[in-house]
């Protein structure tokens, strides 16, 4: 995961789980227990329904997912209540925007590539990180998610680079495997000081903190 090919000039980042908390897992984690069923169902039903319904890629909307997430489970929560334990729950990392601002000064282009809906665009409205990135791609807007492995030679083409120039930083194994097998320099994001070590291989000007 750390093949280095010549310079470095794109950093492509996941939202959540990356740049903020993992919102929608820690959400549905809230629904299971407030409901009192299994956590580890909830979340398997929660990430099935967002893909199935259409609603990841833009093709439904949040009541279409949320009428097929509530046939699944059988919880009866009004969406309100339901999309609140999700979207509370994606708190910014400021330390990464910290990362992402200094990096963006010296120079690396930065762009966010998520599997995430309209409640992209809700929650930039009351945190503000979205214009930290040169690009956003989300998969509400694009038609289509990380699960597609089209999607990498999508967005690079979007940017102008090649893949030996873009470092894909990611928390889920599956979208790692996908850009790596795209020929991406690729970080799995397993925790901060982690993080730091993998990126300064990237970047070794870059000051460890």
């Amino acid at each position: 995961m750390n093949k280095i090919n010549g310079a470095i000039r794109f950093l492509m980042v996941d939202f959540g789980g990356v740049v903020a908390e993992e919102g929608f897992r820690e959400g549905l984690k809230a629904i299971a227990a407030k409901a009192g069923q299994p956590e580890d169902r909830i979340i398997s039903i929660g990430f099935d329904a967002v893909h199935e319904s259409g609603y990841v890629a833009g093709k439904a909307t949040e009541k279409d997912f949320w009428k097929a997430f509530r046939l699944r489970t059988g919880i009866d929560m009004p969406d309100q209540e339901l999309r609140g334990e999700i979207l509370s729950r994606f708190v910014i990392r400021k330390w990464m925007l910290d990362i992402l601002s200094d990096l963006r000064n010296r120079g690396t282009k930065l762009s966010l590539l998520t599997d995430q809906t309209d409640w992209l665009y809700e929650l930039d409205k009351n945190q503000g990180f979205l214009k930290y990135f040169d690009y956003v791609f989300n998969s509400f807007r694009l038609g289509k998610t990380k699960r597609s492995r089209d999607i990498f030679p999508l967005v690079l083409k979007k940017m102008n680079s090649l893949p030996h120039e873009t470092v894909f930083v990611d928390d889920h194994p599956g979208n790692i495997d996908r850009a790596e097998e795209e020929g991406l320099n690729v970080i799995l994001f397993t925790g901060r000081g982690d993080f730091m070590n993998r990126l300064v291989k990237f970047f070794p000007s870059f000051p460890t903190r």
